[in-house]
C-alpha cells in the first residue's frame, strides 16, 4: 500500500497529473455505474430505482451528463484552473464523459437504439476515449516522453509512423486492432498492411474496382473475423448488455414491416383487380343476355305482326343495369345442392336475392 502511495505521489501528484487521474476516474466510474443501472432498470429488479420521467417525459442520463460537462469546464475557467478547484472539476467533467458517451449511438442516430445492434458503437466510444484519456495520463505522448526531455526524432519518427499506421488500421474498420495499436505499435502496423474488412470505408474505396482483393477480404471475414466477432459480441454482452433481438424502433425491423406491408398491398389490389375483373364479366354477360332477351320479342313481334315489346324481367334488368346497382347473392349454406337461378339464360352458381 505505502509502494502505490509513493508511486502516485511521484507520478501523478509530482508530474501535476492529479486533475487528468481524477478525470479517467470519474469517466470510468460513471460509465460502471450508469451500465449498471440501465441492465437493473432492465432486468425489472425491484430494489433499484428506475428511470427518470416527470410528468411521463423519459429523460436520458446523457442529458445529466452535459450538466456535468457544462459545471466541469465552466468551474475550470471561473476558478483559474487553480488547486484544489481544478481536481475536483476534472473529476466533475469525467463524469459527464462517461455518461455522455454512454448514449454516443443514440446521439450518433438521432435514435432510442440504446439496446439494439447500434448502440455497441457508444461501447467503442467509451473504450476509445478511457484509451486515449490513459494514454495522455502516461505521458505528453506515447510510450512516455514528456516534453521537458531532450528531443529524440528517432522516438518522433516511430510516433508518428505508428499514429498514422493506428489511423489507417480504423479506417480498414480494425477498431481494436488501431486502438490499442496506439499503445502497442507493432500492433497497429500490422493491421494497416493486411487487408480491410468488407464493409469498411477503406474497402469502400479502394475495393470497389479490384474484385480479387475483395473476395479475398470477404473469405477472411467469413474465416478469421468470424470468431474475433464472437468474443467481441460476448465481451460487449459482459459490459454492457446482450442487444433486443428485434426492438420496436429497430430500422431492421422497419424495413421488415415495410415488405410485409408491400406484399399485404400486392395482395390486395390482386384480389382487387380480380374482384373487379369477375364482377365486370357478370355485367357484360348480364348485358348481353338482356340484349338477347330484348332481340327475340322484338322479331317474334315482327314476324307475328303484334307490337308487343320486351318482357317486363327484360325491362327490370336493363334499369338495373342503368341505374348500376350490384346483384347481392347469398352465400349457400354447406351440404344444401346447388339450385340454378331463375334467369332463363344466365344460371348462377348461387341463389339471387332481390332487393
Amino acid at each position: 500500500m505505502t509502494t502505490l502511495l509513493d508511486g502516485y505521489r511521484e507520478h501523478i501528484v509530482a508530474a501535476h497529473k492529479q486533475p487528468l487521474f481524477l478525470l479517467l476516474v470519474g469517466f470510468i466510474t460513471s460509465f460502471v455505474f450508469i451500465r449498471f443501472s440501465v441492465r437493473m432498470i432492465r432486468a425489472e429488479v425491484r430494489w433499484w430505482f428506475g428511470n427518470v420521467t416527470p410528468g411521463g417525459l423519459h429523460i436520458h442520463h446523457m442529458v445529466f451528463g452535459l450538466g456535468f460537462l457544462l459545471v466541469g469546464g465552466v468551474g475550470v475557467f471561473a476558478t483559474y484552473g487553480g488547486h484544489p478547484w481544478i481536481d475536483w472539476f476534472g473529476l466533475v467533467f469525467g463524469i459527464g464523459c462517461g455518461l455522455v458517451l454512454d448514449e454516443f449511438a443514440l446521439i450518433l442516430h438521432l435514435d432510442d437504439v440504446y439496446w439494439s445492434e447500434q448502440g455497441r458503437k457508444s461501447v467503442d466510444a467509451v473504450i476509445f476515449g478511457i484509451l486515449f484519456t490513459a494514454l495522455l495520463l502516461v505521458g505528453y505522448v506515447p510510450l512516455g516522453v514528456v516534453p521537458s526531455q531532450e528531443t529524440r526524432w528517432g522516438l518522433i519518427t516511430v510516433i508518428s509512423v505508428n499514429a498514422l499506421a493506428s489511423v489507417i488500421t480504423l479506417i480498414k474498420g480494425k477498431m481494436w486492432t488501431g486502438l490499442l495499436g496506439i499503445m502497442v505499435p507493432g500492433l497497429s502496423w500490422i493491421g494497416a498492411i493486411r487487408l480491410a474488412r468488407p464493409s469498411s470505408p477503406w474497402a469502400r474505396w479502394r475495393y470497389a474496382t479490384r474484385p480479387r482483393r475483395r473476395a479475398r477480404a470477404l473469405r477472411r471475414e467469413r474465416l478469421l473475423h468470424r470468431r474475433a466477432d464472437r468474443a467481441r459480441t460476448w465481451l460487449f454482452d459482459l459490459i454492457a448488455g446482450a442487444p433486443d433481438k428485434v426492438p420496436a424502433n429497430h430500422p431492421a425491423a422497419h424495413r421488415v414491416a415495410e415488405r410485409m406491408s408491400a406484399r399485404a398491398t400486392a395482395h390486395l389490389d390482386a384480389h382487387a383487380a380480380r374482384s373487379l375483373a369477375r364482377r365486370q364479366a357478370r355485367l357484360a354477360d348480364r348485358r348481353s343476355a338482356a340484349a338477347a332477351g330484348a332481340a327475340a320479342p322484338a322479331a317474334e313481334g315482327g314476324a307475328g305482326g303484334s307490337g308487343a315489346g320486351p318482357s317486363r324481367g327484360a325491362q327490370q334488368r336493363r334499369r338495373a343495369v342503368r341505374a348500376g346497382r350490384n346483384r347481392t347473392y347469398a352465400v349457400r349454406p354447406t351440404g344444401v345442392e346447388r339450385r340454378p337461378g331463375r334467369h332463363p339464360h344466365l344460371r348462377t352458381h348461387t341463389r339471387r336475392i332481390h332487393r
